[in-house]
């Protein structure tokens, strides 16, 4: 491949890398029409290395995937509260994963922060509605208990 002349490469805006055929691209701040590709998440790396099978490449995801997949069989085995509660701790498991663990694999979904910050939010939320489910509630809420009774009653 040729390089091309010194006096043509004479550029007054930022540049990034050059081109496919060697010549300096002008940047732009503005996002591109089409995507051509996309960045893997942050500790979207693999969990094991590459010659461990696939199971043991994504743990991570296979225990939050296990965990709600068994809190919806309690659940749909008449034991709703305890499979309630088990989704909500899988969550919660998810979130601390992806706290702890530099790589987790798929359970990487977006950046580190929102995807903390959702999977506990969505795990404490299931775990306070499963404690607060009728009959016999666990935790009782007074103010939410008001709240219920004044739009159901009007």
């Amino acid at each position: 491949m040729q390089e091309p002349p010194a006096e043509e490469l004479t550029v007054r805006d930022p540049v990034s890398a050059p081109d496919a055929e060697g010549r300096p691209r002008r940047v732009t701040r503005r996002f591109p029409l089409f995507t051509r590709d996309t960045a893997r998440p942050e500790g979207g790396g693999r969990a094991a290395g590459r010659d461990a099978p696939a199971p043991v490449r994504q743990w991570p995801v296979l225990t939050v995937v296990g965990l709600v997949g068994t809190g919806l069989l309690l659940t749909a085995l008449d034991v709703f509260r305890w499979g309630l509660l088990l989704i909500g701790v899988a969550l919660l498991i998810g979130a601390v994963l992806r706290w702890v663990l530099p790589d987790v694999g798929m359970l990487a979904v977006r950046s580190r922060f929102t995807d903390i910050t959702t999977c506990t939010a969505l795990g404490l939320a299931i775990v306070l509605l499963a404690l607060m489910a009728q009959p016999k509630p666990v935790l009782q809420i007074p103010f939410l208990k008001d709240a219920l009774h004044f739009t159901v009653s009007r």
